[in-house]
């Protein structure tokens, strides 16, 4: 039997200045000046990056943060911000030198708690600003992120241990602590952008029995050697707390090594604080995750996929009965049972995301693309579930599901955020009121950045595919557009490849940004985009060299034929990195320039160094479930078995659409590549390692094709550090000038 007791009420506390003053250090909002309405790289890296807004517990303050950039620093800096639900009374809480994240408000709103420097803090809310600040962790490690439970008086936080599977010199032999070598016996030694010397782990602790310590923590999954949550992106939303404060269920996939790296088959436990007891509400099949209690504590939601091996599967939002049994009189062994099991999505042509409890427990909040929008919807839950659309068709944004839900006297009131093509993320009010519902913004952050910019124009299209399908498109027009002049167009091509061109704003590809710098640009959803069914969705799997390539031809030919186009390049990153060297030996004369950023080159090399082997496997041609015998060596004789893993999608395996996969590897094609081409590359991307980008840009030169290769050392499969970003987005502008505008 476990249980956590509180037994010390000190805390160890460390105090810092005053929450008005600005430490030494401290980040704040740019005071760029823009005369000529033309946005540039700069503007992009001054605005403020709002993001995870908290409502109080009384309801009557948004707690959000913002982080703001130095260029000269080469860093980003977040603090909190406070603001009344309607937007007004905005407050600056902090001004630290280093970044604050995960604040939340304690249950009785008279505390905010949240990360900085790897550890966890509170401090007292007093209105209109913090008071002095108190460390209540003290993990070796790091924290990176926490949860309170609904009383407050326990905290679920992530930390990481030691990888015993990837070993070190100074694992082997103290005295070699300067030596620097990973030694492994088995797959996924890297993930992403680090090597797996360590575990992301979860702890349950005490609020009430002093500083937070690994000594007075339980690591919720014991011995087993599993990573929770799930790496690289999982974070504390893969765990959540019932309302009893005593069961939490999380999202897990209990694989390690080459399972791992073939499978996704990652499952929903329930695990009892006091027991010890650990229950599954899943087993089998592909991703289970996002696991959320209903207010209730009667019901528990998540999205799942249903097939193991394919990262692309439909997006289903499921429910099940959860109950607890009757509590016996010691209160520690009370039987779990999962009853019930039901998909609230059934017939619901699109992947459900964000899992937000209407307040009754009686329907769920939820958002979804579809048709090029991320729009919100809403689901019943006892009787035959009817889904219904929130947002409106003709509203051209992305939402989020909703921070908060609000009963008001004429009906609800949803908190969310969102974004367009044309600014970053905001907070926004939906108020639904006898069948009406209507949206109002609640933040300005870069307003004062906007107001002194031009602003582009965009619209939607449908554009007839090689096989009379329709596809739709978004294009964005620059600023003062006049469809009588001639200008240059850029032509999306996008990565995933199973994503979206939606309403979405990025800071590394600003579709803004470029239609500020005079482009026209087509961001065209071929197949294999997620906003138009999964059969759209599906044809791009084991068809990479095929009829997504032909949209990319069509939405080319599509904006190059209209009078106001000149010159077309084709840019893109990840799968629109391949698609960019894929269409360098397919084009003819349609485009006139590419660039590829971490793309990929050579389909056989990229099988052999890659880590998520369950995506090559699938995509690739694979199109078959994860199976695994162990014990097994070499072939198994079917052409897909090989050391007892299924390898369907192996470029040794006999399937077809891998071998046709294979054979028409953009590496194949060089000797048709004949357009200038910008190759790009981080050092540190595992997912598609950057000699790829090396192998494109040397095959470039032999074939003599004006070609540029840029390197980044310490970054990853994204450009992060402001002044390389910078540097990108200068070389990337060089380039379509030199080739578009000259």
């Amino acid at each position: 039997m476990r249980k956590i007791f509180c037994i010390l009420l000190g805390l160890c506390m460390i105090v810092s200045c005053s929450q008005k003053e600005k430490e030494s250090g401290y980040v704040g909002p740019s005071d760029i000046r823009i005369e000529d309405g033309v946005m540039t790289p700069e503007t992009l890296l001054s605005l403020g990056r709002l993001s995870d807004p908290q409502l109080s517990p009384d309801q009557t303050k948004i707690l959000y943060g913002v982080s703001y950039t130095s260029i000269a620093d080469n860093r980003s800096c977040r603090n909190l911000f406070l603001c009344n639900p309607d937007g007004s009374g905005r407050i600056q809480l902090t001004r630290y030198a280093k970044s604050v994240s995960n604040a939340r408000w304690s249950p009785d709103g008279k505390e905010i708690w949240f990360v900085q420097g790897g550890q966890i803090w509170k401090a007292p809310f007093l209105g209109s600003k913090l008071g002095k600040k108190v460390k209540v962790s003290e993990i070796p490690a790091g924290v990176g992120e926490f949860k309170l439970s609904p009383d407050g008086q326990q905290i679920l936080y992530t930390s990481t241990i030691k990888n015993p599977a990837l070993v070190q010199p100074a694992d082997t032999d103290p005295a070699l602590d300067k030596a620097q070598a990973y030694a492994t016996e088995d797959l996924m030694y890297r993930h992403w952008d680090h090597w797996v010397t360590e575990i992301p782990r979860t702890y349950v602790a005490t609020t009430c029995n002093g500083t937070i310590t690994p000594d007075n923590s339980l690591d919720l999954l014991g011995e087993e050697l599993f990573e929770l949550p799930t790496e690289p992106f999982g974070g504390i939303e893969q765990l959540d707390w019932a309302p009893d404060n005593r069961h939490i269920a999380y999202s897990c996939r209990k694989k390690t090594g080459k399972e791992y790296a073939f499978s996704t088959n990652t499952d929903i436990f329930v695990y009892d604080i006091l027991t010890g007891a650990t229950v599954p509400v899943t087993a089998g099949g592909g991703y289970d995750t996002d696991p959320v209690w209903s207010p209730d504590g009667k019901r528990l939601a998540w999205i799942s996929m249903p097939r193991d091996g394919y990262e692309a599967d439909q997006q289903c939002l499921m429910v099940a009965d959860i109950d607890f049994g009757a509590q016996p009189e010691d209160g520690q062994s009370a039987e779990m049972k999962v009853s019930n099991v039901r998909e609230l999505t059934a017939g619901f042509d699109r992947d459900a995301s964000g899992i937000v409890w209407a307040p009754g427990s009686l329907s769920i909040f939820f958002n979804a693309l579809t048709d090029g929008l991320q729009a919100l919807f809403i689901v019943n839950v006892e009787e035959e579930p009817h889904i219904g659309r929130i947002t409106l068709e003709d509203w051209h944004y992305d939402f989020f599901s909703p921070f908060a839900v609000l009963r008001r006297e004429k009906g609800v009131e949803l908190l969310a955020s969102y974004y367009c093509l044309n600014f970053p993320a905001e907070l926004v009010s939906i108020k639904i009121e006898g069948g009406q519902v209507a949206f109002d913004r609640i933040t300005t952050e870069n307003d004062r950045i906007f107001a002194q910019l031009d602003e582009p124009t965009s619209e939607s299209v449908w554009i007839e595919t090689v096989d009379h399908q329709q596809m739709q498109c978004w294009i964005l027009y620059p600023p003062k557009f006049d469809a009588s002049k001639v200008y240059p167009a850029i032509e999306i091509v996008l990565g995933g490849p199973q994503g979206t061109n939606s309403q979405d704003w990025s800071y590394r590809w600003c579709y803004r940004l470029m239609a500020q710098q005079g482009y026209v640009v087509i961001l065209p959803n071929r197949r294999g985009t997620t906003a138009f069914g999964q059969e759209w969705k599906e044809e791009i799997s084991g068809d990479y060299c095929g009829l997504n390539m032909q949209d990319y031809l069509s939405a080319g030919r599509y904006i190059k034929s209209q009078p106001y186009v000149g010159k077309l390049a084709c840019v893109g990153a990840s799968y629109g990195g391949y698609s960019a060297y894929m269409l360098e030996g397919l084009h003819g004369d349609l485009y006139d320039c590419f660039i590829a950023h971490a793309g990929i080159f050579d389909e056989k090399q990229l099988w052999f160094t890659t880590e998520e082997m369950w995506f090559a496997n699938w995509d690739n041609g694979g199109l078959t479930e994860y199976a695994f015998e162990p014990g097994q060596q070499g072939p198994a004789g079917d052409g897909i078995t090989f050391g007892g893993m299924q390898q369907a999608g192996a470029p040794y395996a006999t399937t077809p659409k891998a071998q046709r996969h294979y054979a028409n590897s953009p590496s194949t094609m060089v000797t048709k590549w004949h357009t200038p081409i910008l190759c790009i590359h981080g050092m540190m991307d595992y997912r598609i390692p950057y000699e790829q980008g090396m192998a494109a840009f040397n095959a470039a030169q032999m074939m003599g094709v004006p070609s540029k290769l840029l390197v980044f050392p310490e970054e990853n499969h994204w450009i992060l550090q402001p002044q390389n970003a910078l540097f990108w987005h200068r070389n990337f502008y060089d380039w379509l000038e030199k080739w578009l505008k000259q």
